[in-house]
């Protein structure tokens, strides 16, 4: 499920030039090819629209990209263009627009040949279009810089990832297994405000549904899930063990499926060992992360959308809370009962039965690991006062995972906040940063503000 950014990409030129010097447009051929390649390489879908000159040209690329439903729009000067030949037309696409502010040569120094400035001068023509667009209320991004000598189209791409992010978020359909945890307030928001302020639908189930997809999970089904988890995994749980939590994982996985579903949640204490349904899913949490379907615990599918959303975009994300805080280390702990995305697992993970304390299921068997080194940034999604959200969004370092073997059993990882702990639990609760959150591997920190911008979400940064 997981989900390549589509973009329209729309090259920019001035009609003037083809009258007056009609060869000069093949000399851009090269150029425009290796931009396109190189959005693709960063894990774009590219939709090209041909090089756009004047009004209608404009309008057919727009309506283009509307019959191929990208998730945004990059532009692409190639020369001077007026931008009153296409501002017009991008008010008519309301999806988030980008401009990739670059040029065919490195260097333009005193050496240059005067022939050269036919093929570098565009940036004016991005500031006659981007000043206009300003005036007219249409918002854009900008990535600057030289092909080969910068990460301008990585930017560009974490810009789309953004835009792509956003619109999933805010397209999420949500399962729910049973109520919301009792008493669990701080991700708890009613349905009709999910869907009216992010877009995010729930439908909510009891275990007889659970039961029910389960029924129709054949034997040979759960012999093939077996095979491949003992590929993928250190399998360590016994065979019973095993076999149980991959029937009621391929049930939730049917249901999923079958409704069409881009996140969901369960709460533990609606499963009572009624309907079949013996054990929890928390095999299907953790996989299903890896495919793109996003999960929060204990009823909360506002988190699970948008770890959806963002694993589908941008990849490497987990569900995951703050347990606890190593004052000494200046780091927190994080875990929970048994979900995590084996995507962000550093080594190979481990399948284990975990001892289950609630009364009426059996022990379930749970996937493991530690999570890779290196940066990352903790996201929370933190519902405020007057039915407003905000993006929580705190750079971290994840250290090197434990070398205790009675660990091993457990969903576990290190981060240390860029703030130091003791002014990230401050700030993070002063912006009302709920207990369940994402962990985004990677340096996203730009592309994952310009997801809340998208979002309509207002973000906060602890560093």
């Amino acid at each position: 499920m997981k989900t390549r950014p589509k973009v329209g990409f729309l090259p920019l030129y001035l009609k003037l030039y083809d009258d007056a010097l009609p060869e000069r447009r093949a000399g851009f051929k090269a150029f425009l090819e290796s931009i396109e390649r190189g959005l693709g390489s960063c894990g774009l879908d590219v939709v090209s629209a041909p090089v756009c000159r004047i009004k209608p040209e404009f309008e057919r690329a727009v309506n283009q990209f509307r019959k191929a439903d990208v998730d945004c729009m990059i532009t692409l000067h190639l020369a001077y263009s007026p931008s009153l030949e296409s501002v017009a037309a991008m008010a008519k696409l309301d999806v988030p627009l980008i401009i990739l502010d670059t040029t065919m040569d490195l260097s333009f120094d005193q050496k240059v040949h005067p022939d050269r400035i036919m093929y570098n001068h565009g940036v004016h023509g991005v500031m006659d279009f981007a000043s206009m667009l300003r005036r007219n209320g249409r918002p854009f991004s900008i990535v600057a810089g030289h092909l080969g000598n910068s990460d301008v189209l990585e930017r560009a791409a974490e810009q789309a990832r953004a835009a792509c992010a956003a619109r999933q978020l805010k397209t999420t359909r949500a399962l729910r297994i049973g109520e919301s945890f009792k008493g669990m307030g701080d991700f708890a928001v009613p349905e009709t405000v999910m869907r009216q302020q992010l877009g995010i639908t729930v439908k909510q189930v009891g275990v007889a549904e659970l039961g029910k997809a389960m029924r129709a999970v054949s034997s040979r089904d759960v012999s093939a899930e077996l095979g491949r988890d003992r590929e993928r995994y250190r399998v360590m749980a016994d065979r019973s063990v095993h076999e149980r939590s991959v029937l009621v994982s391929l049930g939730l996985r049917r249901l999923l499926e079958d409704g069409g579903y881009g996140a969901f949640s369960m709460n533990f204490l609606a499963f009572n060992g009624s309907h079949g349904v013996d054990t929890l899913p928390f095999l299907e949490a953790s996989k299903g992360m890896e495919r793109g379907i996003g999960y929060g615990g204990e009823g909360d599918v506002l988190t699970a959308a948008m770890v959806g959303a963002l694993q589908r975009s941008f990849g490497s994300t987990t569900f995951t809370e703050v347990f606890c805080p190593d004052w000494k280390g200046d780091s927190v702990f994080l875990s929970h009962m048994g979900e995590i995305n084996p995507a962000v697992a550093e080594g190979r993970p481990v399948l284990v039965e975990k001892p289950f304390l609630f009364p009426g299921t059996k022990n379930p068997a749970v996937i493991t690991c530690g999570l890779k080194k290196g940066p990352a940034v903790f996201v929370n999604l933190a519902p405020g006062p007057g039915n407003t959200f905000g993006l929580v969004l705190v750079p971290v370092t994840v250290l090197a995972d434990t070398r205790r073997k009675d660990m091993e059993s457990v969903v576990r990882g290190w981060i240390r906040p860029k703030s130091g702990v003791v002014r990230f639990l401050e700030e993070y609760s002063r912006h009302g940063g709920t207990h369940h959150s994402a962990l985004v591997l990677g340096n996203r920190l730009e592309g994952l503000l310009a997801f809340a911008n998208h979002a309509g979400l207002k973000p906060v940064v602890i560093k």
